[in-house]
């Protein structure tokens, strides 16, 4: 596949996230929830988690914001159910560091999050896309995890 199909199908998996999101709402027996905003460009967050026993058994998001900001909730949110708070601080490391345009290791278990890895071009975008994740780890390591 050449790079304009897989940018193509990059952009197509991102509007896809943000036109149908998964996991969209407020998980009302949440055990973490946070609130994050980007000020730049107006993204605010919500992230709700109903973790036990150190694992996600579930993620919600709601709030407001771009298509990048709104994409990378639905795909982190479908990517961490499942995963010890371990595995998700992890996953937030190495989506940093695709971010960053360092080199990452994502493994297709963690869904359509690669899709994101062109906004490491825009650095104003990168904000967007890194403020849902920013939410899990400012719970994660609030709670003393």
């Amino acid at each position: 596949m050449n790079f304009n199909n897989l940018n193509q199908l990059y952009r197509s998996v991102i509007m896809d996230h943000y036109k149908n999101p998964r996991n969209k709402g407020v998980l009302e027996e949440g055990t973490m929830t946070v609130d994050m905003n980007n000020p730049t460009c107006g993204d605010a967050i919500r992230l709700t988690l109903d973790v036990q026993d150190d694992i996600v058994r579930d993620a919600k998001f709601d709030g407001e914001g771009c298509s990048i900001s709104l994409s990378s909730a639905s795909m982190m949110t479908e990517a961490i159910k499942g995963k010890s708070l371990e595995e998700a601080l992890g996953m937030s490391e190495e989506f940093s560091k695709m971010m960053l345009g360092e080199d990452y290791d994502i493994p297709e278990e963690y869904g359509d999050i690669e899709a994101l890895s062109g906004v490491s071009q825009f650095p104003a975008r990168i904000k967007c896309a890194t403020l849902t994740w920013k939410a899990l780890e400012k719970g994660v390591k609030g709670s003393g995890q």
